[in-house]
């Protein structure tokens, strides 16, 4: 019960913080670098992809034995290979 209380607070008291960077920065002339830094910081972190899962739980994810096995297969394509230009025509 305790971390999610402390999570919770944190979380608050990070958003107070950034909220007062930038009303600071918005309305009082003399704010300054400190006010920015956490002003950026914070807009920083909202870019972060928070909503991302691991691939082995992601819908639609390609299982990875899947690659291992088309690379030990070895050519992962049926159509014809490139001729050398030494090697003359193609057979019809």
């Amino acid at each position: 019960m305790a971390r999610p209380i402390a999570r919770w607070g944190a979380a608050l008291g990070l958003g107070a913080l950034w909220w007062w960077a930038v009303l600071r920065l918005a309305l009082v002339p003399e704010a300054g670098v400190l006010e920015g830094a956490v002003a950026a910081g914070g807009w920083g972190l909202s870019l972060l992809p928070v909503h991302c899962v691991p691939k082995a739980r992601a819908v639609g994810a390609v299982d990875p034995r899947r690659w291992a096995q088309a690379w030990r297969a070895g050519r992962a394509t049926t159509a014809s290979p490139h001729h050398r230009s030494d090697e003359g025509s193609a057979p019809s």
